[in-house]
């Protein structure tokens, strides 16, 4: 499905992006990297209120994500022996933010924050161009979008969506010169080690193509929502914050999980109301109604908890008494909200919490995005003479009972003409 994509674009490097561009987006960018000149118009004529929830989100979020710094560490492991464990971060990262049926400023926040306190060195994001846009931002993503990377001082942004952005951070891109360009092998987007960033079905195969070429985050898919409620929910709170991630995609997955059927019953008479009352009910409706949501009566909490453990959503809701012990009884999600005050919304902008998160399950043996996600674990190796000496003989021991017997030769050889390595006798 997306193989040609990005064989295209790893083939005809510039033109091919521009190619898709026009045909995937309906857009022909003039420049595939926004200029700096409309990064910083788009933030100059921001909506001052957006700007100021901006600073507020990424202030919060590097609260949060600065306490996940990793600090090199060293263990002695004999007198003369120690391993070192540092955390260094990957050298250059790609950034996908999604720019579909809604716009994401917010993921540029969630994925540039942690990249910059991890000490990344070059960063660059991406996003589709939008048809809409005019004027100066004609054939670039939005200026929302390009506001925000503006604001976390990130100046590489290009105007590339879908698996030719996934295509382009793995290959890099230069100009042809088919397409009528003077300045054939310039290059425009030099290779990335790491992407990171939700997208649509096509972002999560190419990411799953190219995995291996880049190292990737995730591969995610529609958003999911599950709420534990018992009868001391507010049926309000539910239904509303049912309805929040519904509004993302008609595949988007909004799941009750209850005891209380009377919960259940006034949860579904709120939903009927503020599904007609919201701004994309038509969406939303779709979301519910799809077989990826509903709500699940179940005999007890104890049961509740059972489900939800299995299931393991992207964003976990707990609205039941004593709501932080029955939290702190859930393996499997990736962010849970304690409470009727902490609602998914606030988690996706406010919080402080990343909203990169797994999905379809992922949340059983993945973490959502962090500092960690961005750094590498190296263990250093010292060793004195007399240290190696000392635990010789276990490892030519080991290296025969693998049958490589070079292995142990390898320690052997630094001892040839010296007195013997203990023999373990």
């Amino acid at each position: 499905m997306v193989r040609p994509i990005c064989e295209d674009v790893r083939h005809r490097g510039a033109d091919a992006l521009r190619d898709l561009g026009e045909r995937l987006d309906g857009v022909r960018p003039a420049q595939l990297r926004v200029p700096a000149d409309v990064l910083r118009a788009a933030l100059e004529l921001l909506d001052p209120q957006v700007r100021v929830a901006l600073e507020e989100a990424i202030a919060r979020v590097r609260i949060v994500h600065e306490d996940q710094r990793r600090t090199d560490t060293t263990t002695r492991v004999v007198p003369g022996g120690t391993v070192t464990e540092r955390w260094l971060p990957v050298d250059r990262v790609g950034l996908y933010v999604p720019g579909g049926v809604a716009v994401y400023p917010s993921s540029v926040v969630m994925n540039v924050v942690p990249a910059q306190i991890a000490g990344v060195g070059s960063i660059a994001v991406t996003s589709p161009p939008q048809r809409d846009n005019s004027g100066a931002f004609e054939g670039y993503p939005s200026p929302t979008i390009l506001a925000a990377c503006e604001l976390l001082g990130v100046d590489e942004v290009y105007a590339v969506g879908g698996a030719q952005a996934i295509a382009m951070f793995a290959y890099g891109v230069s100009e042809s010169g088919i397409d009528g360009t003077s300045n054939a092998g310039a290059v425009i987007c030099e290779p990335v080690t790491l992407v990171t960033g939700p997208g649509n079905i096509y972002v999560a195969a190419a990411k799953r193509l190219l995995k291996g070429v880049i190292g990737i985050d995730a591969e995610a898919g529609p958003t999911e929502i599950a709420v534990l409620a018992d009868d001391s929910a507010d049926p309000e709170h539910v239904a509303a914050d049912l309805i929040s991630q519904a509004e993302h995609d008609t595949l988007a997955a909004s799941v009750l999980v209850t005891d209380s059927e009377d919960l259940a019953h006034r949860v579904e008479a709120a939903l009927v109301r503020r599904v007609a009352a919201t701004k994309h009910s038509e969406r939303v409706t779709a979301a519910l109604a799809g077989r990826q949501s509903g709500v699940v009566l179940v005999d007890n909490l104890e049961v509740g908890i059972t489900v939800v453990n299995a299931y393991a959503a992207e964003h976990l809701e707990i609205q039941t008494r004593d709501a932080r012990a029955v939290a702190l009884r859930i393996r499997n999600a990736g962010a849970i909200f304690v409470g009727a005050f902490a609602p998914v919304s606030l988690g996706d902008y406010c919080a402080g919490s990343n909203h990169v998160l797994p999905t379809g399950g992922c949340a059983g043996h993945s973490s959502g995005l962090s500092v960690q996600s961005f750094l590498r674990g190296i263990h250093v190796v010292d060793y004195t003479e007399a240290a190696l000496r000392e635990v010789a003989h276990h490892v030519v021991t080991l290296a025969g009972a693998e049958d490589l017997p070079a292995h142990g030769e390898a320690v052997v050889a630094r001892f040839e003409g010296n007195a013997p390595f203990a023999d373990g006798g």
